[in-house]
């Protein structure tokens, strides 16, 4: 979805929506909403609720839309040559997903290193990587491991380095009902896993401490 601001001479005056989503989706989502709805005890018809299933039918296919995107391909198209083999840390990208085990929201952020083998990547490339493997149904420890392969296999660099810490509404607001945990997952391939002290080194640059 893009917002195109209207403008009357240097006086802007409002916005227009435009909206892209696959419409035969939107309405089967929708249909299925209002059932829902209505199982739970609510009624659709009333007029606060009257294009509520429209509206999570296509919140849904945004917070979806990962299944739509090629990650592999976004590193590809901004990868350049480049003779550089230290560390590059994109740190504190914020993430949205939805727990596939009760369709809820976790949110946090990742912090991401890689080591260049004569290539490196669009620094914007790598967030965007990140939200191709959120906006889907997700695990946290398979989120990891994912955006690591696509960046190990995609760039072919010395080493990858992958951290996520993310709070779960499924644990604050159903089931234990703890407020304050936080879950943090890593994975390394390359220099990281193997070298020691390049772990240290980009646990100490993000702040995060694995115990």
């Amino acid at each position: 979805m893009a917002e195109i601001y209207l403008h009357d001479g240097d006086e802007q005056i409002g916005y227009e929506k435009i909206e892209r989503y696959n419409e035969e989706t939107i309405n089967k989502l929708a249909f299925h909403y209002k059932e829902i709805l209505t199982l739970l005890g609510e009624d659709p018809q009333r007029d606060g609720l009257l294009k509520t299933p429209e509206r999570v039918a296509k919140a849904m296919q945004f917070f979806t839309q990962g299944y739509d995107m090629d990650p592999a391909a976004i590193l590809r198209s901004a990868m350049f040559e480049e003779d550089y083999k230290q560390m590059v840390i994109v740190k504190d990208i914020e993430i949205y997903s939805l727990c596939e085990h009760h369709m809820v929201p976790f949110f946090g952020k990742a912090h991401i290193a890689y080591i260049p083998n004569g290539k490196i990547v669009g620094l914007s490339k790598i967030p965007r990587v990140v939200d191709c493997f959120a906006r889907r149904l997700q695990v946290q420890e398979r989120m990891t491991r994912e955006i690591l392969n696509c960046i190990h296999e995609t760039l072919n660099p010395l080493g990858v380095a992958v951290v996520i810490e993310a709070r779960h509404l499924c644990m604050s607001m159903r089931g234990v009902q703890k407020q304050n945990s936080l879950t943090t997952t890593s994975d390394f391939i390359g220099a990281f896993k193997k070298d020691q002290k390049t772990r240290e080194e980009f646990m100490h640059l993000i702040g995060v401490h694995l115990n």
